[in-house]
Formats: C-alpha cells, structure tokens, sequence
C-alpha cells in the first residue's frame, strides 16, 4: 500500500494578511480615523506603521481599572536627514499644540512627535505635508529613512552625490499607493520637489521581475516587504551613519576629477536580536560588488526584489535580509541578485578604513564659511529649567531661516 502525503507550506505570518487585506495601506485606518475613539485596532495599528505613525500609551497616567491612556507617536522621513527651515517650524508648533512639547531626533535622520491624540492624527500628518515633510515609510515593512553623511561640505562632490542619490533612492522606493494622501489630505497631493525623470522611468522598468505591472505597487506588491529594509548612501572613509549595519549600503566611488564613476555595494547589516532568542543575531553587511551610476536604480530594485520575493514572510523574527544572506550565503545571494539585475556585478573597489566623525562643533564648510554641530542630550529637544534648547533652535531657525541636516547620533 502506498500512501501519500500532501505538504502544505508554512502559513504566513498573521501581518501579511493584515498587508493584503488593507487595500494598499488604506483599510481599516481610512474607516476608524472617522470613528469616535481613544484609539486604533491592532489591525489599523499595523497599517499606521507605513503612514509613520505608532500607537503607545501613556503609562504615566495609567490607573488600575481604567482606560489605558493612548496616544500616537509620528515619525518623519527625511533623506539624509535634511529639514528644511519651514518644516522645522511647522515640527516645533506641531509639538507644541498637538504633542509633548518636545521633539525627539532619531537615530535614521528623522523627527518625532510625541503625546498626540487619535484625533489630532490627521491635522498633525497634513501640517506636516503642506510644509515640506512627509511620514510615509518612516516605519512599516518597506523602506525606511535612506541615511547619508550630514556634513554640509560645499567643496566634497562626494558628499553632494551621497545626498542626491539618497534623495532619489528614497523616491524610487516611496509607496506609490494613493492611500497616504487620500486619508491625509483627501485626496490633494502635495507635492514638495519632482521627481527625477530617470527615478520614474527606473520604477516602470521592468528587466527580469522586479516590479509588478498590474499593481498599484509596482515594486512592493500588495504585500510589500517581509519587515523593514534599511538602506544608506555614504562616502569613502565616513562612516557617521554606521554603512554596516544598513540592509543595503551604498558608497560613493567618484574619478580623480571628482566625477561620479559609481558605487560600491554592502548588504545585510542589521542589529537587531531578540532577548533570549538564539535564532536571532547581530550582523554586519557584506562586500557584494561594484555598481556603474547608470544601473544603480536597476541595481537598488533587484536587491529590493530578492529580499520581497525571498525574504521569510511566516516567521517574523527571521524575516530581515541578513537572515536571508546568512542562510543563502553571499555567493548564492549574489547570483539571486544579479539574475534580477540581468548582469554580473564587479568586483568591490577598495576603500579607505572608515572612521567615525560626529561633526559637532564648529567645521570649516569649504566655502569660506562654517557648519555648527549640536550636541542633543538623548534627541530629546526640550525646554528644561535654565536649558531652553528648543526654544535656541526656534529662534536660531527664526532669524536667520537656516537649514539642518539631523544626525545617526541624533544631535
């Protein structure tokens, strides 16, 4: 007698249903943003992460027997950690009137607002997109905040290649849902700088898999990422936002004329562990190869593609690119990666040890004139007592309209 046995595959993790049920990150939070209470379900809660927004409560005011107090914790998205004057201002009264009164710099280049009320959510999110800023991707499983050196050296090409390509990966890899600006704004787009017409063509572009035609997410599908992806554009020798630790780290490879030639390549950083959980580990990137300025849009989609179509989508745990390389090896990754590029990478260029600066204090700029690196106790920006740092920053950014770019060591 012969009997036979039907495996059935391992069932995904419960958030890929939620991801797959929403409707391109509209559903439930378009409908329970209108209804009348405290807070989100846990549902909405997931879908919340890929607008920036997390719910939290506050245990502060926690009383045995009653409601939990909850609130909702923003997060913006700013390449390179770049904000502008007016959205600074647009940040520092936003938490004035809908959050804590305090600002929090993160440790990918972003702000956040805490302490803001389910129903406020709405007039805080569209404050901030009128004013140049944005939320969305800040969290969520697609990709975060792309990373670059602050330093605002006006005689380093490098570094103005680190900021542009920062910039235009962080478009390539923005959802192209219409959800964010149809709950936000209802419907109006707000539109704060163009897109690079070669960014638009590269997402369209589609050589051996990596997007979706018939989607309204082209590169990210209706499940988009496993978890988070991570990602960062640096220069030779600077290592001010930690290149290996990033799921794909990218460094500037210029000619000796200063001319961008391209970039090498790191994948599979990321230190994240679980307490007590063996399976789960520290890991720094790997070398992977070099890529020419032309084929770096191409490049960026097919590593995106091989972690969405490969990555572990049951165990969430496992779920980050350096699980996937780890247990692939970086031989078999590399030729997943190149079967979506369509061509074999070079190999990576040699560098300089890189070193960490935190460029605080006063730094020749290489224009005659000077950058101020702040210290920022935390990333907390607040008002204490006789130390009035956010009142400084307000009226610094008052006087004389100056820019800031924010820090992996959040100052």
């Amino acid at each position: 007698m012969v009997v036979s046995q039907t495996l059935q595959a391992p069932k995904p993790s419960r958030i890929e249903g939620i991801k797959e049920r929403s409707n391109c990150l509209r559903e439930p939070v378009a409908t329970e943003l209108l209804q009348d209470t405290t807070h989100f379900t846990q549902d909405a809660i997931q879908i919340l992460k890929f607008h920036g927004s997390y719910q939290q409560e506050n245990r502060d005011n926690r009383v045995r027997g009653q409601a939990k107090d909850y609130q909702m914790m923003l997060r913006t998205r700013n390449p390179g950690g770049f904000i502008p004057p007016q959205l600074y201002m647009t940040l520092e009264q936003l938490s004035e009137e809908y959050g804590n009164h305090t600002l929090r710099v993160t440790t990918r280049q972003g702000f956040q607002i805490h302490g803001i009320l389910k129903k406020n959510l709405k007039a805080t999110i569209a404050a901030i997109l009128r004013n140049m800023g944005s939320t969305l991707g800040a969290c969520g499983d697609l990709n975060r905040n792309v990373m670059a050196p602050p330093a605002p050296y006006k005689n380093r090409p490098e570094y103005q290649y680190a900021w542009e390509y920062a910039d235009r990966i962080a478009d390539l890899l923005t959802p192209q849902t219409g959800a964010y600006y149809e709950i936000w704004l209802d419907g109006e787009k707000v539109i704060s700088a163009e897109e690079a017409p070669e960014v638009k063509a590269a997402r369209q572009r589609n050589g051996n898999g990596t997007i979706f035609h018939d989607k309204e997410e082209p590169i990210y599908g209706e499940h988009y990422m496993p978890r988070k992806f991570k990602c960062s554009v640096t220069v030779p020798g600077d290592n001010s936002i930690d290149i290996y630790t990033q799921d794909l780290g990218l460094v500037v490879i210029t000619n000796d004329q200063g001319e961008l030639e391209g970039f090498n390549v790191l994948a599979g950083g990321g230190m994240g562990r679980t307490h007590n959980k063996e399976d789960t580990f520290a890991r720094l990137a790997d070398h992977i190869g070099y890529v020419e300025k032309d084929d770096i849009y191409d490049f960026v989609k097919a590593i995106v593609a091989t972690q969405r179509d490969y990555g572990d989508r049951v165990n969430r745990r496992h779920a980050r690119m350096k699980y996937l390389i780890n247990d692939w090896g970086v031989e078999t990754f590399r030729e997943k990666v190149e079967s979506y590029f369509g061509k074999t990478l070079a190999p990576f260029k040699p560098l300089p040890p890189f070193k960490y600066e935190d460029y605080l204090g006063w730094n020749e700029q290489g224009d005659g004139k000077l950058f101020l690196g702040i210290s920022i106790e935390n990333g907390r920006v607040k008002d204490e007592g006789n130390f009035q740092l956010k009142t400084a920053l307000r009226k610094i950014i008052e006087k004389f309209a100056l820019p800031m770019r924010l820090t992996a060591n959040h100052n």
